[in-house]
C-alpha cells in the first residue's frame, strides 16, 4: 500500500502533469463507440478513451496494440518477440481490460463491425495494424447491450482512415533494424468531388530474438466511398492479411518445426445517412481465415504427422438508426445478425488424407435500443436494452443505465451500472476433449464511477475512474471423471482504480502519463497489478521527440505460479525533417535492456533498435 500512497502523491499532487493522454478529456471530443452515432462525450456515462492518428504513427508501429498498451490506462497486451504475434499453442496478442478479456471477452471491432476468428472466437491481433487507422476507440469495461456476446470485458473500435478534402496524399514508410528485421509501407489517400479512396499495403519480417522465431506479413488495405447526396455515403472496404511464423516455444522446452501460414480477410459494404437529428447506417460483413499449422515438436518428442487445418468464416448484417424526438431526447435502435462458424480438421502429411476436428455453424441474432434523457442542462440520463438470441445457448437480456452530471469548472462525473456477456466459442463447444455442448453463456455486472475536469483552457486536463466488476459463470476447463470438460464454474471479482492526465506545457512540450491499480479475486494472466506509463512529445523546428517510460509490477504468466514480473521498459524515437517531403528517424525500445516476460516462458528481447525514413507526397 506505500507503493500505492506514493503514486497517488506523484501523480495527484500539486496538479502534476504526468498523466495519461486522453482526447476524451478535450471539449466537444467527438465518439461513435457506445452509441453507435456521432455522440459528444460529456453526454456519455461510458470510459471510452481515444487514441488518435497521431499518436499510433509517433513510433513508426506497424500494430496498434503496443500504443493502446501504453495510452489505455487497465489496458494490456500480451507479446512474445520483436514482431508478430501468432496464433495457436503459444500465442500472444491477448488483450485484456481491468483483467477481463483473453481468448474472446473482449470485443474488436473494424467500424463497429466485429473481428474474430469465427471458430475459437478470439481476436486477430495481427491484423490490426496502423496503416488503415484514423483513430481507435476504447469502451473500458462491458459495451453488451450495444456490441452483444464477446464484448463483456469491453470493446476496441478501429476507425479505417478516412479522406475529408480534395486532394491526394501518399505516405511511404522504411525502416530496419536489430535481429534482421525490416518494415515497409506505403498509402495513398484521395478525394476527387464525391469519390473518396484510401488504400495500403505492408510488408514486415523480422528473424526473431531466439531460434525458429521468424515471422513475416504482407496486408493491403483498400477503401472506397461515394457520397450520394449530402446526407448518405455508400462505402467498402477490404483488407487482407497472409502471415508465415515460426514459435519456439518456451525457453524451459523449445519446440522445432511449430510452423504456421495464416490468411486473413474482411470486406464491408455500408450504406450511412447523417442528417444530423436523424443518423444511422446499414453494413454487410464478410471475415474469413485459411489455417495451415504444423504444430511442431520437442527433442524428446516425435515430428507431428498431420497437419492442422481449418476454415473459418462469419458474415452478418448490422442495422441502426438514431433520432432525436424531442429537443432533450435521443433515441436509437438497432439489429444485428451474425452466422459463423467454420471447419477444422487434420491432414495427414504422408497420404494428404483428411481427419474432421469440427465442421459447425451457429447464429446469433439481436435487437437493441438506447434512449438518452437530457434531465436537466446539467444532467444526462442514458439507458440501453439487448436482447440477444443465440442458436445454441437461446436468449439473453442485457441492461445498461448510466447518468452524467457536468459540473462547474469544466468537470464532467459519470456514474455507470451494465451488464456484460459472452456466448460460448465453437471451439468451447464442441471442439476437442474439453468440448461441452451444454455450456451457457458467461456473464459480469460492471460498476463505475469517473470524474474529468479541464483546466487552464484545456491544456491541463486530468479523470479518475473508479470500477467493481463481478464476473460468473465463467468456462473453465476441469477434470471431470478423470477426463477435462469445460464447465461454468470460473468467477471473479475485479475492482481498482485508473488516474490519467495531459499538459500541454508549451506548444512544443506536451507530458502525459496514466496509471492504474488492479486488484482481482483469483490468479489471472495478462492482468498485472500495477500499469504505470509517463510520456513525452517534444516537437522544435525538424526534431520531433517521442519518449515513454512503462511500469509493470505483478503481472501473473502463469496461474498456477505465485511468481510474478516486474519491469521497467523505456522506448524513445527520434525523427529529423529534411525537407516538406522526407524525415528521417531512429526508434529503440526496451533501451534499459530489461530482462522479462509477458507470456509464460517467452523471454523477450533486450534493447533493440530500428532507423528508417518516411517520405510525404
Amino acid at each position: 500500500m506505500n507503493k500505492i500512497h506514493l503514486l497517488l502523491a506523484a501523480l495527484l499532487g500539486a496538479a502534476s502533469p504526468l498523466f495519461a493522454q486522453r482526447d476524451t478529456l478535450t471539449l466537444r471530443d467527438v465518439v461513435v463507440t457506445g452509441t453507435r452515432y456521432r455522440s459528444d462525450m460529456r453526454h456519455l456515462p461510458l470510459d471510452v478513451s481515444i487514441v488518435d492518428r497521431h499518436q499510433l504513427t509517433a513510433s513508426y508501429q506497424p500494430s496498434l496494440l503496443p500504443t493502446l498498451s501504453q495510452q489505455v490506462p487497465g489496458l494490456f497486451v500480451t507479446t512474445r518477440g520483436v514482431l508478430g504475434y501468432g496464433l495457436s499453442t503459444g500465442s500472444a496478442g491477448t488483450i485484456k481490460v481491468r483483467g477481463i478479456g483473453g481468448s474472446a471477452d473482449l470485443l474488436v471491432l473494424i467500424d463497429g463491425l466485429p473481428q474474430y476468428a469465427g471458430l475459437y472466437g478470439h481476436p486477430l491481433a495481427d491484423t490490426y495494424q496502423t496503416m488503415m487507422t484514423e483513430r481507435v476507440e476504447v469502451v473500458s469495461g462491458p459495451a453488451s447491450a450495444i456490441y452483444g456476446s464477446n464484448a463483456m470485458g469491453g470493446v476496441v473500435n478501429i476507425v479505417t482512415r478516412q479522406t475529408a478534402t480534395d486532394g491526394t496524399h501518399t505516405d511511404i514508410h522504411l525502416q530496419g533494424g536489430s535481429y534482421g528485421t525490416f518494415i515497409g509501407t506505403a498509402s495513398n489517400s484521395m478525394r476527387r468531388g464525391r469519390f473518396s479512396s484510401t488504400a495500403a499495403v505492408n510488408y514486415e519480417r523480422t528473424d526473431g530474438h531466439r531460434p525458429n522465431s521468424a515471422f513475416s506479413q504482407k496486408s493491403g488495405f483498400l477503401k472506397l466511398g461515394y457520397d450520394l447526396s449530402r446526407y448518405w455515403q455508400l462505402q467498402g472496404n477490404v483488407n487482407i492479411a497472409y502471415q508465415e511464423s515460426s514459435n519456439p516455444g518456451p525457453v524451459s522446452s523449445p519446440l522445432i518445426d511449430n510452423d504456421m501460414m495464416i490468411t486473413r480477410g474482411m470486406a464491408t459494404l455500408s450504406l450511412t445517412n447523417d442528417y444530423g437529428s436523424m443518423s444511422g447506417a446499414v453494413r454487410i460483413f464478410y471475415n474469413w481465415g485459411h489455417h495451415h499449422i504444423n504444430d511442431g515438436h520437442t527433442a524428446e518428442r516425435p515430428a507431428q504427422t498431420a497437419f492442422y487445418m481449418h476454415n473459418d468464416r462469419m458474415g452478418g448484417i448490422s442495422a441502426y438508426e438514431s433520432l432525436t424526438l424531442f429537443p432533450t431526447t435521443r433515441l436509437t435502435v438497432g439489429f444485428d445478425y451474425q452466422r459463423f462458424g467454420g471447419h477444422a480438421w487434420q491432414k495427414s502429411m504422408a497420404d494428404g488424407s483428411h481427419t474432421d476436428i469440427a465442421n459447425r455453424t451457429v447464429n446469433e441474432v439481436a435487437g437493441y435500443a438506447n434512449i438518452r434523457q437530457e434531465l436537466t442542462s446539467w444532467l444526462t440520463a442514458d439507458a440501453a436494452l439487448r436482447l440477444d438470441h443465440h442458436s445454441v445457448t437461446g436468449n439473453e437480456w442485457i441492461p445498461q443505465g448510466g447518468l452524467t452530471a457536468r459540473l462547474p469548472h469544466d468537470m464532467e462525473l459519470r456514474a455507470l451500472v451494465s451488464k456484460g456477456f459472452r456466448n460460448p466459442t465453437l471451439r468451447e463447444l464442441y471442439m476437442y476433449r474439453p468440448a461441452n455442448a451444454d455450456l451457457i453463456p458467461e456473464h459480469l455486472w460492471n460498476y463505475e464511477l469517473s470524474l474529468r475536469q479541464r483546466l487552464m483552457n484545456s491544456r491541463l486536463s486530468y479523470g479518475l475512474n473508479l470500477f467493481y466488476i463481478n464476473a460468473t459463470d465463467l468456462i473453465t476447463t476441469q477434470m471431470i471423471e478423470g477426463r477435462p470438460k469445460n464447465i461454468n464454474t470460473g468467477s471473479t471479482e475485479n475492482s481498482g482504480f485508473e488516474l490519467l492526465a495531459s499538459f500541454m506545457t508549451s506548444e512544443h512540450l506536451q507530458l502525459n502519463a496514466n496509471y492504474s491499480f488492479l486488484h482481482t479475486s483469483r490468479t489471472l494472466t495478462a492482468a498485472p497489478q500495477h500499469k504505470l506509463f509517463m510520456g513525452a512529445n517534444w516537437q522544435r523546428g525538424r526534431f520531433d521527440i517521442h519518449t515513454g517510460l512503462q511500469w509493470i509490477e505483478g503481472l501473473h504468466t502463469d496461474v498456477s505460479s505465485a511468481s510474478t514480473e516486474n519491469f521497467w521498459l523505456w522506448d524513445a524515437t527520434v525523427s529529423l525533417r529534411l525537407n516538406r517531403a522526407v524525415k528521417l528517424f531512429v526508434h529503440g525500445e526496451n533501451l534499459l535492456a530489461q530482462h522479462y516476460e509477458v507470456n509464460a516462458g517467452f523471454v523477450m528481447p533486450r534493447a533493440t533498435v530500428m532507423a528508417g525514413a518516411s517520405v510525404e507526397l
